[in-house]
């Protein structure tokens, strides 16, 4: 089975982004826009993982996560995989907030995959960021970051971490489907406070939300 650890943003927060996209969304007709039910920010691509390794892989990930805060964090701006946007495959948002906590997060569920012998993505330059279209073809989506730029989300609190199951079109599905598999809570952090600081009272869900841009891997996977 095809898997990966993502948070996934909360439905308020998708709302929000669906309406700052919908004018754009004819603007360039190379570009297949990713379904709703599909977004997420991915911390972890695991790729194919069979019974038994999902088995070890389950406590080791939920120790992963159980290590870490909730954080703060919000949806903001566009950009390009790869480069300015120029000959792009891939146009996401950025993830802002308390992006350091969410690449040490990414960085533990990928060494719990690693222990049990997945291959999941190197985290070089690891940016998390949320895709909202791709293309098959390079296209030039420049003024589409342009258009987004002045997109910016209301916050948000990462209270969980998913891990997901990715199903490929085929014999079982006529179109790429995720199936939630676990999903694991982030700590409270003392005060009962998210560690950007926020209220965890506001908006939450299994993703993350406000601050500074932390884009995501460039490879738009999974």
């Amino acid at each position: 089975m095809r898997l990966f650890v993502a948070l996934v943003p909360p439905p308020d927060i998708l709302d929000e982004l669906e309406e700052a996209v919908r004018p754009h969304r004819a603007s360039v007709p190379e570009l297949k826009w990713v379904r709703r039910e599909l977004m997420h920010v991915t911390l972890t691509f695991l790729g194919e993982v069979d019974d038994r390794t999902l088995d070890r892989l389950l406590p080791r990930l939920e120790r992963a996560v159980g290590r870490h805060e909730r954080m703060a964090l919000s949806l903001a701006g566009a950009g390009a995989f790869p480069g300015s946007g120029a000959h792009a495959r891939v146009l996401w948002t950025g993830l802002f907030g308390d992006r350091r906590r969410v690449a040490r997060l990414a960085a533990s569920t990928t060494a719990a995959g690693r222990r049990v012998g997945t291959l999941p993505d190197k985290h070089r330059g690891f940016r998390p960021h949320l895709t909202l279209a791709r293309s098959r073809r390079p296209v030039d989506v420049r003024p589409l970051i342009e258009a987004l730029s002045a997109f910016a989300g209301a916050p948000w609190t990462a209270e969980s971490v998913q891990l997901i199951r990715s199903h490929l079109p085929g014999k079982d599905y006529d179109q790429l489907a995720y199936e939630p598999l676990k999903t694991w809570s982030l700590r409270q952090s003392p005060g009962g406070q998210s560690s950007g600081g926020q209220s965890s009272g506001g908006q939450s869900s299994g993703g993350g939300g406000a601050g500074r841009s932390a884009s995501g891997g460039p490879h738009g996977r999974p």
